[in-house]
C-alpha cells in the first residue's frame, strides 16, 4: 500500500514538471515569432513637402559712367588750352580750388626741327549736339562772366558778356540760345570762359579758361545701342564709354539739378568726373542758371 502511494506521487511530480516544460516551451516560442507585418494602405497620400521660400534676387552691380578718351580729331587748335584758370589774380579772392572747366586734356608733346621739345595741352570734346552746354566750376560770386564760341577762323559764333554769377559758388552750366547757329559736324569750335573780378578796370587781364568742342555723328551701332537703352543713366554710361564727353556730362549734370538729393546720381558724378581727374570739382554743388 506504501509503495503503491509513493508511486502514484512520483507520476503526479513527473506530470506537472512536463506540463511546466510545455508552457515555457510556448512562451518562448511566442516572443521568438516575428511580428506579423502589414501592407500600409493603398490610399495613402505622400506626405506635404513644406514650400520653400524663393531665393532673394540679388542686385546688379551698378555700372558707373567712366569716360574713356577717344582719338583726339583733327582740326585741334594749335594754341594750347587751359582747363584751370589762368591769368590775372590781383584784383580777384583768394580761392582754394580756381576756376576749371569740366573737360578732359591730353597732353601734346611737339618736336621741332632743331631737336627741341615742347609739351602744349589739348583741352576739348566731342558732342553730337547742334548748341551743346558747356561746364565750369566757378568760385566767384556776385560778379559777372563772359563765354565765348568761335570757329575754326576765329569768327564769333556766341558771345555772351553778362553771366550773373550767383551768391553760392559751386558748378554751373551755359547754355547756348536757339537763336545761335547750329554747330557743323566735323568742324572744331574754340571756347573762352573769362572772370574780370574788378569791374571797374576794363583794362584788366581776367581770370580765363579755353578749349576746344567738335561735333560729330554718331555711328549707327551705336545710335541703335542707345535706343535700346531706356533709362537716362545708362545712356550717359553709353556716352562716356564712347568718348562723347559734352553728351554725357550734359545729361548727367541736368539729371543731378532735378533730382539734388539723388545719392546714386551724387556717385555716378562722382565717377565721370574722377575718370577725367576732376575728382576735386565732384564735391562741389550745382548752381542752377
Amino acid at each position: 500500500m506504501k509503495l503503491l502511494s509513493k508511486s502514484i506521487k512520483w507520476i503526479l511530480a513527473s506530470a506537472l514538471v512536463f506540463t511546466s516544460t510545455l508552457q515555457y516551451f510556448a512562451e518562448v516560442t511566442a516572443q521568438t515569432k516575428p511580428p506579423t507585418t502589414t501592407k500600409p494602405p493603398t490610399n495613402t497620400k505622400p506626405p506635404v513637402q513644406p514650400i520653400k521660400k524663393p531665393p532673394t534676387p540679388t542686385k546688379k552691380a551698378v555700372s558707373r559712367p567712366v569716360f574713356v578718351p577717344p582719338k583726339p580729331p583733327a582740326g585741334l587748335s594749335t594754341v594750347s588750352g587751359r582747363r584751370r584758370g589762368m591769368g590775372s589774380r590781383n584784383d580777384c579772392p583768394a580761392v582754394e580750388t580756381p576756376l576749371t572747366a569740366l573737360v578732359p586734356f591730353q597732353e601734346r608733346v611737339a618736336t621741332s626741327k632743331q631737336t627741341n621739345t615742347s609739351t602744349s595741352v589739348d583741352v576739348w570734346g566731342l558732342t553730337t549736339s547742334e548748341r551743346p552746354m558747356f561746364w565750369f566750376y566757378v568760385p566767384y560770386t556776385n560778379m559777372s562772366a563772359e563765354f565765348v564760341l568761335q570757329d575754326s577762323s576765329e569768327n564769333e559764333i556766341y558771345k555772351n558778356q553778362n553771366i550773373a554769377l550767383k551768391a553760392k559758388s559751386g558748378v554751373i552750366g551755359i547754355s547756348i540760345p536757339s537763336t545761335v547757329i547750329p554747330l557743323q559736324v566735323g568742324k572744331t569750335y574754340r571756347w573762352f570762359f573769362k572772370i574780370r573780378c574788378n569791374q571797374q578796370q576794363t583794362t584788366s587781364v581776367p581770370i580765363y579758361v579755353e578749349g576746344d568742342i567738335q561735333r560729330v555723328n554718331l555711328h549707327p551701332s551705336l545710335k541703335q545701342q542707345l535706343q535700346r537703352a531706356t533709362e537716362p543713366r545708362k545712356k550717359i554710361a553709353i556716352y562716356a564709354a564712347n568718348g562723347i564727353w559734352f553728351d554725357a556730362l550734359t545729361m548727367l549734370g541736368q539729371l543731378r539739378l532735378a533730382n539734388s538729393n539723388d545719392a546714386s546720381l551724387a556717385a555716378d558724378w562722382q565717377s565721370l568726373l574722377q575718370s577725367i581727374n576732376l575728382d576735386n570739382i565732384a564735391e562741389f554743388p550745382l548752381v542752377n542758371y
